[in-house]
């Protein structure tokens, strides 16, 4: 269990320098932005609206003696990924690990999802990940080496209630994932989704787990603790590092035994 800080794999072990953490500012991926700073990583910390709490996780990037950068905006636009990759790549440099956290879980009734609402969904929780991996592709090709990791869930392996915008999008990350592996792995570029279980103690906008439903999804694990958002950052550094470097195309569930397929 994760307490004393992200795990130290030692900077010889990541090839890379650049790491781009999308939805940074709180929970699963400020964990991962702060494990891939405490191992000696530069960590470009991602935010759609949450700001103040994104200029605090850079703050505390830079503490850990690297450099960070906030960049801010809806994933979902392809012009706003050009304008955060060119941000980044003039702060820190070309990008070498892409972490497409991002993702909003709105709680709906199937039939109150309008068609706006599926499009906003789909856009932000998968186009994302094809904009951001077709933006920084290429020059990890030039590198011969790139890392791309998806944050997936159970829900696109087991379905859920009143999320079918989210369930498509977290079903179709594997699929997307297993493309960009298939056609890239030869060259350098891996890429894998990492899959967290709802019994991960996160704190949860309403809108995403209303009263009375917080907690449903983690009676069906088999190691009895929640688990904690460290516990993501250090499988998200490990897939990163050389000693991942026979796994791609590849989804790794940390869920506490929620999932077992």
């Amino acid at each position: 269990m994760a307490t004393d800080g992200p795990m130290q794999l030692g900077r010889e072990h990541f090839t890379g320098n650049t790491v781009l953490v999308t939805g940074a500012a709180r929970n699963i991926g400020r964990a991962i932005a702060l494990a891939f700073a405490a191992n000696g990583l530069d960590v470009a910390v991602h935010a759609r609206n949450s700001v103040d709490d994104a200029r605090t996780v850079v703050q505390e990037v830079e503490a850990l003696g690297v450099r960070s950068v906030l960049v801010q905006g809806e994933l979902g636009d392809f012009a706003t990924c050009e304008r955060i990759v060119s941000e980044v790549e003039s702060a820190l440099g070309p990008i070498d690990y892409l972490i497409s956290n991002a993702a909003r879980r709105p709680y709906q009734w199937f039939l109150d999802i309008t068609p706006a609402d599926w499009d906003a969904i789909i856009a932000g929780n998968l186009s994302a990940l094809f904009y951001l991996s077709r933006l920084v592709i290429p020059k990890m090709l030039d590198k011969g080496f790139g890392r791309i990791i998806a944050i997936g869930g159970p829900d696109g392996v087991e379905g859920s209630p009143h999320r079918a915008h989210n369930v498509t999008c977290k079903a179709a990350l594997p699929g997307l994932i297993k493309s960009i592996s298939t056609e890239f792995a030869e060259r350098g570029v891996l890429a894998n989704v990492l899959a967290p279980g709802g019994g991960v103690d996160t704190s949860r906008d309403p809108v995403d787990f209303p009263a009375g439903v917080i907690g449903r999804a983690t009676v069906r694990r088999h190691i009895s603790r929640a688990g904690n958002v460290e516990e993501l950052g250090d499988a998200c550094l490990y897939l990163a590092s050389d000693y991942a470097s026979y796994i791609t195309g590849q989804t790794i569930h940390v869920d506490g035994g929620m999932v077992m397929r």
